[in-house]
């Protein structure tokens, strides 16, 4: 007996949706928070929360926040 065309459909994006559901679940755990600052003249740069710079972007965002609520 052969399958219906239209399980055989559905078992394919099942398959899919778990495999991209997989993925933002590694990608999830891999990801480290970062402060990223714009400067003037297209230079960009990222900072840790271990360092000073990161810290202390981190608390003024903090800030930031808190105040906005």
């Amino acid at each position: 007996m052969t399958q219906k065309p239209q399980r055989t459909i559905l078992g394919r994006v099942s398959g899919y949706a778990e495999e991209a559901a997989a993925y933002l679940r590694r990608r999830r755990t891999t990801r480290k928070p970062f402060a990223r600052v714009h400067y003037a003249g297209g230079r960009s740069a990222a900072y840790p929360p271990d360092t000073e710079e990161g810290r202390r972007l981190f608390l003024a965002a903090s800030s930031l926040i808190d105040l906005a609520r």
